[in-house]
């Protein structure tokens, strides 16, 4: 993507137009018209207010989406999506964007989620790679996020007595669990790591008995901006029913439990196991 129209408001705002983009993404523009754009963030998806436009449709001043051939498949909205993308992965300020290299991947249910993955500045030098990190809120036996194990080494040098305090308060938790009878338990027996947790990062929000658990819980993981993601308790993660997501804008959840035994999880559902979590700290 490269900038143009940088001071221009009036036909939308600032824009970057798509070059060389791929025939499904053209194909997908030309057939929609316009869509919200899903922004990739070092977290994991988040919503945006920026529009994918294709180039046989404009915006108007007040968001319309009309016809209107203006010869390029683009990314228009009230601000720049690269400061957004500036915003999220921790660039410095000061200098213009020259190019921005972008994946774009079509969700099955229409999303339009733009992955960016290199930035240049205008007489800055090197480009710089925005790295991809598969599940990047995902903590389990199987797999352990390079975000989270920066974020935990992070934590460790700022207070080892902290992230001590939170692999103990943690590891009861899971033993006292794994002794107690499962029918007796509650599943929100496992918020008691939450004081923990927050010190690893994670701010759990208020619990809820409708919807997702903790719907407003925000992730800040060392110098980047806070992220919200709701959060499902389970005791075991197998029992994380996906069909709930289907009830949001964005198929995007962590699903914090004691056993993860989910096989396959879906794409955007993040997974921490308090188990393997406190048996990482503690070593």
């Amino acid at each position: 993507m490269q900038q143009t129209k940088v001071s221009s408001r009036a036909t939308g705002g600032p824009q970057y137009y798509f070059h060389n983009a791929p025939a499904h993404v053209k194909e997908f523009l030309r057939k929609r018209g316009a869509c919200q754009v899903v922004l990739q963030t070092p977290y994991g998806i988040t919503g945006s207010s920026f529009m994918a436009v294709g180039r046989d449709h404009k915006l108007t001043a007040n968001g319309k989406v009309v016809r209107g051939r203006v010869g390029h498949d683009r990314i228009q909205g009230e601000e720049s999506i690269g400061e957004a993308i500036r915003h999220w992965y921790g660039l410095k300020p000061g200098l213009d964007f020259k190019r921005i290299e972008v994946e774009v991947i079509i969700h099955e249910d229409g999303h339009f989620i733009l992955v960016p993955t290199r930035v240049a500045m205008r007489g800055g030098g090197r480009s710089t790679i925005l790295e991809k990190i598969g599940f990047p809120l995902s903590f389990h036996r199987d797999y352990h996020s390079k975000l989270w194990k920066k974020q935990i080494a992070a934590c460790r040098k700022a207070s080892a007595e902290d992230v001590a305090w939170a692999a103990q308060q943690i590891r009861r938790i899971v033993n006292e669990n794994r002794h107690a009878k499962a029918a007796n338990v509650h599943e929100a027996d496992l918020l008691r790591a939450a004081g923990a947790l927050s010190l690893l990062g994670l701010s759990l929000s208020l619990y809820q008995t409708r919807g997702y658990d903790c719907p407003e819980s925000r992730f800040q993981f060392q110098d980047l901006p806070p992220y919200r993601c709701p959060v499902e308790i389970k005791k075991r993660s197998a029992r994380f029913d996906y069909q709930i997501t289907r009830y949001t804008d964005l198929p995007r959840v962590v699903v914090l439990c004691l056993q993860h035994d989910l096989v396959n999880p879906p794409d955007h559902v993040d997974v921490i196991e308090l188990t393997a979590l406190a048996e990482h700290l503690a070593n």
